[in-house]
């Protein structure tokens, strides 16, 4: 295995004159088609663990979300089509004359996530389940599992994963805004704030900017006034939160599309967009970070659905995010971290073909000076990667709520 160490080559984030940080909340169409995604992962992993003594093929990544019809009006309204949600992927569906499962699985877990984090959407009712997983190759089934033979998990595919750490103030701030809007607290005050919320950032100089996009729920807002006076507290809890991760004064706008005078408002049945106005597609929102970053190192590979144990596009992006933080946490001097890590089908998940860790010295130092410390950090790092299955399975890492620590990374606790 081959650990690179050098210097981040390009200017720190926060140097640039313009930086951009977006996020899709937790009700996004394309941030509710991840979610169901990694719930159906977790569901079948547990089965087969649970079942079978040790976690099976699949990879069930591949969901779009085909949005309803809904009218909604200042204090109510209705669903007049469902949602519909399109699931195809692989997944071992018999092992040792056993059958799973796989469709019960995915619409029990899916109705309990849905009913667990959306108030005003009906699982049953609003959403029509699609579950169309056939059995994986037979070449990728034997492959997975050869690791009885060669005594370690070898990857499944041939991808790259990364990481950067510590979050930018933008990027902090972002965050922070969707998670506070979304929270329980935020919605026994304001049970009128949906759950889909976007927010995009940016920088301009010491300038903020942030954007929302925060989906109103029609039957707690009775009027055009009751909306704005809900607006308005949307846009003040996020400047109080936004500004706490920033230290300095932040500009915020919500809903800028509505025309009051026309009776145009962000307004929703179910408190999400998928009730009529968007579609959504698994892999098309946040990274493994929770947002998504323009100016930074970034992955098309997303991580939601696929299998914990040998699917390097969910492996290998968290390991080089806790790389990155870990290096960022330990190293004093270490103002700043990014890791590349590439697999190779077949080979073994712990010796990936490249791993490189670019750091920057926040007195100046050359990376040589820190080499031998970052290696030894990503080695191990690295080493125990097989052991993230029993993290994520077992909550300590949970999809699009990675805990955060003060490199500002994804961290298993």
């Amino acid at each position: 295995m081959t650990i690179l160490v050098g210097a981040v080559p390009e200017p720190a984030v926060e140097a640039l004159e313009v930086e951009i940080v977006e996020r899709k909340g937790l009700g996004h169409p394309d941030s509710i088609c991840d979610s169901l995604a990694e719930q159906l992962s977790l569901a079948l992993s547990r089965f087969y663990r649970d079942r079978f003594g040790l976690i099976l093929h699949h990879n069930v990544d591949k969901v779009l979300l085909l949005g309803g019809e809904a009218r909604a009006t200042f204090g109510g309204g209705e669903v007049l089509k469902p949602i519909e949600v399109f699931l195809a992927g692989r997944a071992t569906r018999e092992f040792r004359g056993t059958r799973v499962p796989v469709e019960d699985l995915a619409v029990e877990c899916w109705r309990r996530w849905l009913g667990e984090n959306f108030r005003a959407l009906d699982p049953v009712r609003h959403v029509v389940p699609h579950v169309m997983v056939r059995p994986g190759s037979a070449d990728l089934v034997e492959l997975y599992l050869r690791q009885e033979r060669a005594g370690a998990w070898l990857a499944n595919d041939t991808s790259c994963g990364v990481g950067h750490a510590p979050l930018s103030r933008l990027e902090r701030a972002v965050l922070a805004v969707e998670r506070r809007l979304n929270a329980p607290e935020t919605k026994r005050l304001r049970p009128a704030v949906g759950e889909d919320i976007k927010v995009m950032g940016v920088r301009q100089g010491d300038r903020v900017h942030l954007t929302v996009a925060c989906a109103l729920i029609a039957r707690h807002a009775a009027s055009m006034s009751d909306y704005l006076e809900n607006k308005a507290a949307v846009a003040e809890i996020a400047r109080k939160e936004a500004e706490a991760a920033l230290g300095r004064a932040a500009t915020i706008e919500v809903n800028t599309a509505d025309d009051p005078r026309a009776e145009s408002a962000y307004l929703t049945v179910t408190g999400t967009s998928a009730e009529a106005g968007d579609d959504g597609e698994a892999g098309r929102g946040n990274r493994s970070n929770g947002l998504i970053t323009p100016y930074r190192p970034m992955t098309m590979e997303s991580v939601a659905g696929k299998n914990p144990v040998t699917h390097v596009g969910k492996l290998y992006n968290l390991t080089a995010g806790l790389i990155a933080a870990q290096v960022v946490d330990e190293l004093d001097g270490v103002a700043e971290a990014q890791c590349h890590l590439v697999s190779q089908i077949g080979r073994p998940i712990a010796e990936p073909l490249v791993a490189d860790v670019k750091i920057r010295a926040s007195d100046g130092r050359p990376a040589r000076e820190l080499e031998r410390r970052v290696r030894e950090i990503a080695a191990d790092r690295i080493a125990r990667v097989g052991s993230l299955s029993r993290d994520i399975l077992d909550g300590r890492l949970a999809f699009d709520r990675w805990p955060f620590h003060s490199a500002g990374g994804p961290v298993a606790r």
